[in-house]
């Protein structure tokens, strides 16, 4: 029996989280389209990691808050890697500045927007524009998964423009499994808490000794790339079954209520 080749369109894939959920489903055979902003080294190294694993990649360079590129995106992953059965919509930024929300520059604000929440949707759209069009009976598991935030759910005054661009993200994740649903087609939101990433690197001695000191998080300690990269890699495979529209809370039990 010839085996089911799975591919998977990972957006903000260069580094960080993006990086260790390529590396992640490459490991459970997914071919892999890399996409960062521009084609560097950075984007090169992770293209060999990923290469390592045995599996097609393909490094696809574009911003994609630039909604007019996303077709494009779609169509060079395909023809490199062939049918994708899997967007996992990783890229996001933070604030341009930490600090008063009530100085907080609509710059920021549009930023955040247009790539934590704008693209997400878009890019959903017409991923899922194309998996409907298909006959998809080949034995293959069909997925979303957008990668949000532990900051979707809490709130964080000095980066309010973050959080209000995740919490669209996450009724974007929602809104899109009730669509999906009838097509077969899964959709996930998961949502890291800390994981040590460059975004996280100038703030992470603060959340260590939180963690520490005031019990932050139930495991005492910041996740890692790859950790989140098992989370994806699990739910993309189905190994999560009769599963929608589920937020995963990956933030070693910070949101959990206590008293």
């Amino acid at each position: 029996m010839t085996k089911v080749q799975h591919a998977a369109f990972v957006t903000g894939s260069s580094r960080g989280i993006g990086l260790g959920i390529a590396i992640e489903l490459a490991k459970s055979g997914f071919n892999i389209a890399l996409n960062g902003r521009q084609d560097n080294d950075e984007m090169e190294a992770a293209a060999k990691a990923i290469a390592a694993e045995g599996v097609a990649v393909v490094k696809i360079a574009g911003d994609v808050s630039d909604l007019s590129q996303h077709e494009r995106m779609l169509d060079t992953a395909e023809e490199a890697v062939g049918p994708l059965s899997t967007l996992v919509n990783n890229a996001g930024v933070s604030v341009l500045q930490r600090g008063d929300l009530l100085e907080a520059s609509e710059e920021s604000y549009d930023r955040c927007m247009a790539i934590n929440a704008k693209a997400v949707f878009f890019l959903s759209q017409a991923f899922a524009r194309r998996l409907v069009s298909r006959d998809r009976s080949d034995g293959k598991f069909y997925s979303i998964v957008n990668v949000t935030s532990s900051n979707a759910v809490a709130a964080s005054a000095p980066r309010a423009e973050y959080c209000a661009s995740k919490a669209a993200a996450a009724m974007i994740s929602k809104t899109f499994a009730v669509r999906l649903g009838g097509e077969g087609i899964a959709v996930y939101d998961v949502q890291p808490g800390l994981i040590e990433t460059d975004m996280t690197r100038t703030v992470k001695g603060t959340y260590q000794r939180r963690i520490e000191e005031e019990g932050l998080t139930l495991f005492p300690r910041l996740g890692q790339p790859d950790e989140m990269g098992r989370i994806v890699a699990t739910l993309a495979t189905g190994g999560l079954p009769y599963t929608t529209g589920q937020a995963i809370s990956a933030d070693a039990g910070m949101l959990v209520s206590r008293f």
